[in-house]
């Protein structure tokens, strides 16, 4: 798989390992929208991201247990979406073209109707230029906490994201980011987390993570 994706970098100096795991690789000049977007079409077996400067991450598959945490997370936010019947909860396989000229995923999303009616058809079917409300990292064994705590706080928040958590399953605590600037730390898994004035009604039992 590795050698696929270098082939399609062209760039042979690189000698990533077939692990688990995220790498990063900064390109001589960034890559426009369509060709990242076909970059990452061509190699469907990585999540790919873009930053605002150009440096590609590229997440190999997570481990199992790491699996089992993003679903349970994801899966409780798309039930309250499918309950509530508004807007829309996108899995964490969505990226997003955010103002800042980046392209991210989350392992969670969820977007208001008003978002989702002003996108045009042709933008619904690539990376669409759109910050969704609210996301939900959830830190698997080979992600760095200092450098997810980044990206809350430089990516999603800084582009417009109303409520973002980071849950760690691996340190048992979370992180709840808010557009106001403040950070409240969760220091164990023996807690409910709010959707808030954002997601109305959402609430995920960090207990259940794992269980």
């Amino acid at each position: 798989m590795i050698s696929s994706l270098l082939l399609h970098l062209k760039i042979p100096s690189l000698n990533l390992p077939d692990l688990p795991g995220s790498f990063e690789v900064q390109l001589d000049q960034k890559m426009d929208d369509d060709t990242f977007f076909d970059f990452c079409m061509a190699n469907p077996d990585y999540r790919i991201e873009q930053d605002k400067n150009g440096k590609l991450t590229i997440m190999t598959p997570v481990g199992f247990d790491s699996g089992i945490y993003e679903d349970d997370t994801y899966g409780e936010l798309r039930s309250w979406r499918k309950a509530i019947g508004k807007g829309k909860s996108l899995s964490p396989s969505t990226g997003f073209r955010l103002p800042d000229g980046s392209t991210h995923s989350a392992d969670g999303a969820w977007v208001s109707d008003a978002k989702v009616a002003a996108l045009t058809a042709e933008q619904r079917q690539k990376f669409a230029p759109i910050v969704p409300d609210f996301v939900i990292e959830v830190r698997s064994n080979s992600d760095r906490l200092a450098k997810l705590k980044k990206k809350m706080a430089d990516v999603w928040i800084k582009n417009g994201v109303q409520l973002a958590w980071l849950i760690d399953p691996i340190d048992k605590k979370a992180y709840v980011y808010r557009q106001n600037g403040t950070v409240d730390t969760i220091p164990n898994f023996d807690h409910v987390l709010s959707g808030e004035d954002v997601c109305v009604g959402f609430k995920l039992d960090l207990s259940m993570l794992g269980a």
